[in-house]
């Protein structure tokens, strides 16, 4: 059986994609901080900082993988902002550890390396959709830290280790943290329902268009990524994108159709982002080509899962 290190395991995306590889075959070892896993979802847990050199190399020593996937990252952009020391010792220092630590403890090992759709910034201004060709433009540190990150991987990819990079668009789903836009929204919609917030809903920019995608169809891409490992042709970057384009009112119009009480939407200056753009997406021909993946989950679909999740949470908050 196949030995997967998931770094970043205890996370949004890493939790579910934990489930999701041991469905296809994969032992996983998930790789965490400080936190307390949820006992009985992965194989085996280690649990060190990936901005500690020596114990991430130990904990790739101990773990023996065939197949990496590195998700652990400060990926919150209005924390990079606030915390761009953070952000660059976690994302860019805390890869190079990694991928030295594979060099060194698995250089057989396939890793995949999800860097982020962020990494276009100024280029979607185009109002084109994206490809991987496209020259990144980063506006904020976290997409600056990927960019640095990616740049990281090709060269240990140029000596040798064998992985591909792929960039993500906006994923969403149940368990998603509420400092998301549609997390926020479904949060505050479960709150308002609930009779603890008032019936107004703060948004930032809702003209902004962006490319959304189910975290699990997310997750289902990086498992066809990792078929790639005994294809030595394979691309080394692709983008794993919806390519459809939909307008945050929009999105936010469709939660509030499946709730039956009057809420009224008010501007709160604080969730306008510095560098926000107009439109985001992603052409995903690539990735289509090379793997046949297509996103199979409908916005509509993952809406009312995230709307019934916080919905859960706020009945189950004491």
């Amino acid at each position: 059986m196949p030995r997967l290190l998931l770094t970043g395991a205890n996370g949004f995306v890493g939790k579910i994609l934990t489930g999701r590889l041991q469905n296809a075959g994969y032992e996983v070892i998930a790789l965490g901080g400080n936190v307390s896993p949820a006992q009985g979802i992965a194989d085996q847990y280690l649990s060190c900082d990936i901005r500690d050199a020596g114990a991430l190399s130990k904990a790739v020593a101990d773990a023996q993988p065939t197949h990496v996937i590195h998700l652990a990252a400060i990926s919150h952009v209005p924390t990079s902002f606030k915390e761009p020391l953070l952000t660059w010792q976690t994302n860019v220092m805390g890869s190079m550890n990694l991928l030295e630590a594979v060099r060194l403890q698995a250089p057989d090992a396939f890793t995949l390396f999800p860097s982020s759709s962020e990494v276009y910034g100024a280029a979607f201004k185009s109002g084109i959709a994206v490809t991987e060709d496209t020259l990144p433009e980063p506006l904020n540190p976290y997409a600056a830290s990927k960019v640095a990150a990616e740049y990281a991987f090709r060269e240990y990819f140029r000596q040798g280790l064998n992985g591909v990079i792929a960039r993500p668009f906006n994923h969403i789903g149940a368990q998603q943290s509420a400092d998301f836009v549609t997390a926020s929204f479904a949060r505050q919609i479960a709150l308002i329902e609930a009779g603890q917030q008032a019936p107004v809903l703060k948004v930032g920019n809702l003209e902004a268009v962006r490319d959304f995608l189910d975290v699990q169809d997310v997750c289902d891409a990086y498992i066809e990524l990792l078929k790639l490992a005994d294809d030595k042709g394979h691309p080394l970057c692709l983008n794993i994108a919806s390519g459809q384009s939909r307008r945050i009112r929009d999105v936010l119009d469709l939660l509030l159709l499946q709730s039956n009480v009057p809420i009224s939407v008010e501007l709160d200056p604080d969730r306008l982002r510095p560098s926000d753009i107009p439109i985001a997406v992603g052409n995903n021909t690539l990735l289509k080509q090379t793997t046949g993946w297509q996103p199979a989950i409908a916005l509509e679909t993952t809406l009312s899962q995230l709307l019934d999740y916080w919905r859960a949470q706020t009945n189950t908050t004491p």
